[in-house]
């Protein structure tokens, strides 16, 4: 019965739009997002293709035996291995490393959250079910196109935030084993230990960053879809829709806001205390008595934390991105059912402002806010748009759905506490002074 509502719903919606039967019935032009089991020749098969590219694939037991090895070797044995053996105790003020202790654990602690929560996120939903491709066969036109690119860009965003930090760590790698920091010939030949151990720590360090940021790059694209959903959404306003329609679209975005919330609270809290956690630690390291900071000793430790407040900061502002956008659809409902008293008024009482006056508040509103190009909310704008007016609805049943808006506020939420952009704003600040003190004892900037 949810099904056939669901459907007749979507039905009457894009006939209400002039979509036609085709826009009625986007699975029958579009079939492979009907579907809601896995094979390898679906939309998702590039990404999987991803996955096991980056040792993270668990369809079967032998590949998650294999990505659970590789998770042991290059997350926990060889940043051990690197800290314990190939330190270099006797060496100079430049090539000493008096602060690998702090990066070792926490790049690894961040990998091995984020590795169990995918291993989880896998073997309980499957990453169709993960990524809502399930779902898409229920959405328009238009959202299932704008998620499907922002997937294809998703990897190229998560090289975005990886390569260049890998570059600099290769950099440094190079030169503290070229210079010959580390001549420890545990395979007989000193140029080759050092370039297999360097080879092993910079495949550690890119293994366990490209983790963490695929995690956070995984919520910001599905949080992207429910900004799709939420622009969708605000077409109802647009035709005459029935109440019963906004009311079912808006229950199922803030069902699905809230299954987002509940899969990735426990990874966001646990991620911020240990972000939190590593920039006190860096801050006591880098303060005691007898501590020499500068870019030889202390760069690793100033890249690891720029790496993990950058990945906190893409958590953040999709969460906070989503939960703004949520609340816009009360402000939008609250103009709509403005505009249409308005037009109600005016058409049988003739008090209030006539159509020619709302017009030319129209035209002025956008010529006013023409300057704030792209900064502006597509939601919650200036706007007046005479769309909106065209509502059969009585006075009553629009105050009832605008009470219904501001009384149900949808966004993400950890544990009850709402994601908004104040909640950003002051977390940023705090780890944003925590990363420039530490950029500026150790590169100068301040």
């Amino acid at each position: 019965m949810e099904q056939a509502r669901e459907s007749l719903v979507r039905k009457t919606y894009f006939a209400d739009r002039g979509g036609g039967a085709a826009a009625a019935s986007p699975a029958a032009t579009n079939p492979k997002f009907s579907r809601s089991i896995s094979h390898a020749a679906d939309e998702l098969q590039s990404f999987r293709n991803c996955l096991r590219w980056m040792c993270l694939d668990q369809s079967d037991f032998w590949s998650a035996s294999f990505s659970w090895s590789v998770f042991v070797l290059l997350a926990l044995v060889v940043p051990a291995v690197s800290h314990f053996v190939l330190a270099c105790s006797s060496c100079d003020s430049t090539h000493e490393r008096p602060f690998d202790r702090v990066v070792q654990i926490s790049l690894s602690g961040v990998a091995s959250l984020s590795f169990l929560c995918l291993s989880r996120f896998g073997r309980k939903y499957g990453l169709r079910r993960f990524l809502f491709f399930d779902r898409l066969c229920h959405d328009s036109d238009t959202v299932r196109q704008g998620y499907t690119k922002k997937l294809d860009r998703s990897l190229k965003l998560l090289a975005i935030f990886v390569l260049p930090c890998f570059v600099a760590e290769s950099a440094y790698k190079i030169w503290w084993y070229g210079s010959g920091a580390s001549q420890i010939p545990f395979l007989g030949d000193v140029l080759l230990s050092d370039t297999v151990a360097c080879a092993m720590e910079l495949l550690s360090w890119l293994y366990r960053t490209t983790i963490f940021f695929l995690v956070c790059v995984l919520f910001h694209l599905i949080c992207h879809l429910q900004i799709l959903r939420l622009q969708d959404f605000a077409k109802f306003f647009e035709v005459d829709s029935d109440m019963g329609d906004v009311l079912y679209e808006h229950l199922k975005i803030r069902k699905h806001l809230r299954i987002i919330s509940h899969r990735y609270r426990s990874f966001m809290l646990c991620t911020l205390i240990m972000v939190t956690g590593s920039q006190f630690a860096s801050l006591l390291a880098t303060t005691k008595t007898g501590a020499i900071v500068d870019v030889y000793g202390a760069g690793e430790l100033a890249l690891c934390s720029m790496t993990l407040v950058a990945g906190i900061l893409i958590l953040l502002r999709s969460a906070t991105k989503i939960t703004h956008k949520a609340q816009a659809v009360t402000c939008l409902a609250a103009k709509w059912n403005v505009c249409a008293t308005l037009e109600r008024f005016d058409a049988t009482e003739g008090e209030t402002p006539t159509a020619a006056m709302v017009a030319d508040g129209a035209a002025e509103s956008e010529t006013e806010t023409d300057e704030a190009g792209d900064e502006e909310d597509e939601l919650d704008n200036s706007k007046i748009i005479h769309a909106y007016a065209y509502s059969t609805l009585s006075f009553q049943k629009r105050q009832a759905l605008v009470s219904y808006f501001e009384n149900n506020r949808a966004g993400i939420t950890v544990y009850g506490f709402t994601l908004d952009r104040t909640t950003l704003h002051s977390i940023f600040g705090f780890e944003l002074a925590l990363v420039l003190w530490l950029l500026g004892k150790t590169v100068g900037i301040s």
